[in-house]
């Protein structure tokens, strides 16, 4: 197989989807690049027609959606750009998904089940993605599945440097809201100096199959805890853990994620927990009425500017976040 390279010549083109138009002007707005025009419609029965409006022959194409609600349209839509972008010639086309879709299937729980986060790497290498982008993947193999280089960036900088400024100082525990996510923790202790607590689920032995115990491992007591993940779907993970947080003592509870998917009823949930506040970055694009006072939302724009602008000048995107990259 002849793999593409970007020419000294190249020039970088930026292209949008239509699944988050803020964070795309944004991302260009921080790189000082206008975004590609293109003609991008459905017709009557569904179907979706791309055309880009000037050459892209010889590029060092990006192509960013993000894979929100109405997510299979939005992939097959950066699948139809990336082809449509290999047609014409583009040099080397990266596919930006800040959040990547269907992250959470990736390995057989049981038999006859799919690994579908390792089809979605594979239908973009077939389109003809060169390089994949993508932020805070909920497990880091996936990076695996996909047979090209993967920018796996991490928003944990960006939120960590909001926690220190609002919630500096000694009294901080980080806590990881199950096993799954005690490495993730681990390099937000690193990030604000702080001990770690770990909520372990276990079954009521009393209760066959249905109801779970939630412990405690480690010393919250008196303590502001910042609960971290990856996303925030419908709000169940996070509002229980913090309920227990509180029933160990716990003088604040904080939460701290990457991707703000907030399907109902995620907002009303945190509106009624004793959660202070919530802190996301806009991976997602968040309508306004699953919003609320105690969710804060912080641009990632900046992150994936760099993180292009690095690959494009054959930079290095790990240097990007020091000891958070692992």
């Amino acid at each position: 197989m002849t793999h593409l390279t970007r020419t000294p010549e190249s020039r970088m083109m930026l292209f949008s989807g239509r699944s988050h138009p803020e964070l795309a002007d944004q991302v260009a707005a921080s790189l000082g690049q206008e975004l590609a025009p293109s003609s991008i419609y459905d017709f009557a029965n569904g179907e979706i027609f791309v055309r880009y409006l000037e050459s892209v022959r010889g590029s060092d194409a990006y192509v960013l959606q993000s894979h929100c609600e109405n997510i299979n349209t939005w992939i097959m839509e950066q699948l139809i750009m990336v082809d449509a972008l290999k047609r014409a010639s583009a040099a080397r086309i990266t596919v930006i998904a800040p959040f990547y879709a269907y992250a959470r299937q990736d390995k057989k729980h049981r038999g006859r089940e799919p690994i579908t986060a390792r089809l979605i790497a594979d239908l973009f290498k077939t389109a003809g993605a060169d390089r994949l982008m993508t932020v805070d993947l909920h497990t880091s193999q996936i990076q695996g599945f996909f047979d090209g280089p993967v920018d796996h960036l991490f928003a944990l900088p960006i939120l960590a440097d909001y926690i220190s400024e609002n919630y500096g100082g000694d009294k901080i525990t980080v806590v990881s809201p199950d096993a799954g996510r005690v490495r993730v923790a681990e390099r937000w202790t690193d990030v604000l100096n702080a001990p770690l607590a770990i909520i372990h689920k276990r079954r009521d032995p009393e209760v066959a199959n249905e109801v779970k115990v939630f412990e405690v491992v480690g010393d919250v007591k008196d303590r502001v805890c910042v609960l971290v993940d990856d996303m925030i779907d419908t709000g169940g993970t996070i509002t229980k853990a913090a309920d227990v947080l509180f029933e160990q003592g716990a003088s604040d509870v904080i939460v701290a994620a990457t991707h703000g998917v907030l399907s109902d009823p995620a907002t009303e949930r945190i509106l009624d927990s004793r959660i202070s506040e919530v802190v996301l970055t806009d991976t997602l694009p968040i309508p306004e009425e699953r919003l609320s006072e105690k969710i804060t939302v912080l641009p990632i724009a900046p992150l994936i500017a760099q993180a292009i602008n690095e690959v494009f000048t054959d930079g290095s995107v790990t240097n990007l976040f020091g000891s958070a990259h692992g």
